[in-house]
């Protein structure tokens, strides 16, 4: 048997878990490391102006969990809902955080491809931003 098609990614982050998580749950705090406009009652967001993800959570454990359906609006081989994200935050000595990732579902080693680089840039801004630096304007942005 194959193994699904998964992107697993873990980064340290110089923050506590609560910080982390509300930057992954405040649309304000989203924006400073990921998108140019974020709403999460359906949770749809503009990543790079022209490219927007949208999906549903499926199971919030404030400050430890995250997980949530996701896809791309117009994109047949990742459509809305068709892929799960699960994040979990692991408190770490020092005020640190674990982020374990993953992302699956996903229909091809092309699409775990992209979805990983994609994973890679975006999760290295939530870090820098999460413990107190400034991500910069993103280098992904579409300008319309």
């Amino acid at each position: 048997m194959l193994e699904p098609l998964v992107v697993r990614r873990e980064i340290q982050i110089a923050a506590p878990p609560a910080t982390v998580f509300a930057f992954l749950t405040d649309p304000e705090k989203i924006l400073r490391w990921m998108g140019t406009e974020a709403t999460l009652e359906s949770h749809p967001v503009n990543v790079t102006g022209k490219d927007i993800a949208r999906g549903r959570f499926t199971e919030v454990i404030p400050v430890h969990r995250l997980a949530y359906s996701f896809g791309w609006e117009g994109r047949e081989a990742v459509p809305p809902g068709s892929s799960l994200i699960e994040i979990d935050l692991i408190d770490q000595e020092a005020g640190r955080t674990l982020l374990r990732m993953t992302h699956s579902g996903l229909p091809d080693a092309a699409a775990c491809a992209s979805h990983e680089q994609g994973w890679a840039h975006y999760l290295g801004r939530l870090a820098e931003v999460a413990s107190g630096g400034d991500a910069g304007p993103d280098p992904r942005r579409k300008v319309a």
